[in-house]
């Protein structure tokens, strides 16, 4: 019986897909094969020996220690694309929010209550919240992965132009553009033409701080941003002071902080990206599959720090290793084998960065001279047999 542990209340429609027969899930269970976990914080979490896998239900893992997850041979699984409709839907009330006082208006409608005659109070002063429409400005697409590629397409529907930009976009996700999004060359193609700018990178290096006094400089003013993506993508103190300085008409950001709430021009949104029931209910799925079919076969896809590698389920004997990206290792592991007169009948590798993945299927079941053997290479630190 596999322990899964529960960090956060996970929606029951994932948790269903482990089957109790194989699994036993709670959150106060211990010496657990499996984390499964949403937004509850990991870093100064002590691991049990037996852990082999953390899946996060969404596509964050700022969580996770990931770094020290590879250390100890642990694959850290997230959901990217399983909460996209749920973002992409904000992000198109952004757009709105941003180009109308709809917030302002509603609040001083508010202030009405009790007064005669609202609806006539109400025609003498909308004009205070005149605002823009959205048809024919221009939208600036930083990051076109799902999220990003479903709010440019959405942007087409709306009646916008779209610039996206991407360095890393996959033929997957280009192909999956509507074909009047054009390509920008680079950010400051973005920074320079749009009208709206709408971020949805991860928050990296390179990326922290991208919005800041440099780039603003180059933008258009009275631009409008918005950041559904990570706080640390912009420079709040520069965004304040553009802000002040009417270069910024509005920033809208889903992660409010203590620089961000309260400030006049921005709308701080409490992180409801990916807070609907249906996008809990596939980030809790997609999470559970995914770490099911680990644990059950050794299969790894969509993990962040291990490579995508799999060979589909089937009788025969596999054994998977992890080790680090280092050469003539194939080859050792083969020798293991064909020492040993095994028979490789199924063999799948790939790397990612420093560390890659192996899976072996053969004849007949490694003996355990043989796992020994290969747990004892240099560069592998992880072994693990399936009968």
């Amino acid at each position: 019986m596999l322990k899964v542990k529960l960090m956060n209340k996970i929606a029951k429609v994932g948790t269903d897909v482990l089957s109790p027969l194989q699994y036993e899930l709670g959150t106060e269970i211990e010496n657990e094969d499996a984390i499964m976990v949403r937004s509850a914080a990991l870093h100064d979490m002590s691991f049990s020996p037996n852990l082999r896998a953390i899946a996060r239900c969404g596509a964050g893992v700022n969580n996770i220690p990931v770094d020290k997850c590879t250390e100890q041979g642990i694959v850290v699984f997230n959901t990217p694309g399983a909460n996209a409709n749920a973002v992409k839907e904000l992000a198109i009330a952004a757009l709105v929010l941003a180009s109308r006082d709809v917030l302002g208006g509603v609040k001083w409608v508010e202030t009405l209550a009790g007064q005669a005659d609202v609806a006539k109070a109400v025609e003498k002063g909308k004009s205070a919240f005149v605002g823009h429409e959205l048809a024919g400005k221009t939208l600036g697409v930083i990051g076109l992965g799902a999220i990003g590629g479903m709010v440019a397409n959405a942007a087409i529907s709306l009646g916008m132009s779209v610039m996206g930009y991407d360095p890393y976009i996959t033929a997957k996700a280009a192909w999956s553009l509507a074909p009047s999004v054009r390509q920008a060359s680079d950010y400051a193609e973005i920074f320079k033409s749009c009208d709206y700018i709408t971020l949805h990178v991860p928050a990296t290096p390179q990326t922290k701080g991208m919005i800041c006094e440099k780039t603003i400089a180059q933008m258009k003013d009275g631009v409008r941003i918005l950041n559904l993506a990570r706080a640390d993508l912009v420079n709040a103190t520069d965004v304040k002071k553009a802000l002040a300085e009417k270069k910024i008409a509005a920033y809208v950001t889903d992660f409010p902080t203590d620089e961000t709430a309260g400030v006049e021009g921005i709308i701080a949104i409490p992180h409801l990206g990916a807070s609907t029931v249906e996008s809990e209910d596939h980030c809790a799925i997609m999470a559970a599959q995914q770490l099911d079919e680990f644990l059950a076969c050794g299969n790894i896809r969509n993990s962040v720090n291990f490579p995508t590698v799999g060979v589909p389920r089937s009788e025969k004997p596999r054994v998977c290793i992890m080790n680090k990206n280092i050469p003539n290792m194939l080859s050792q592991i083969t020798s293991a084998f064909s020492s040993k007169n095994i028979n490789i009948e199924n063999f799948a590798n790939s790397s990612k960065g420093e560390v890659a993945y192996t899976i072996v299927e053969t004849n007949e079941a490694a003996s355990p001279e043989i796992l020994r053997e290969i747990s004892e290479i240099e560069g592998v630190f992880g072994v693990r047999a399936f009968v």
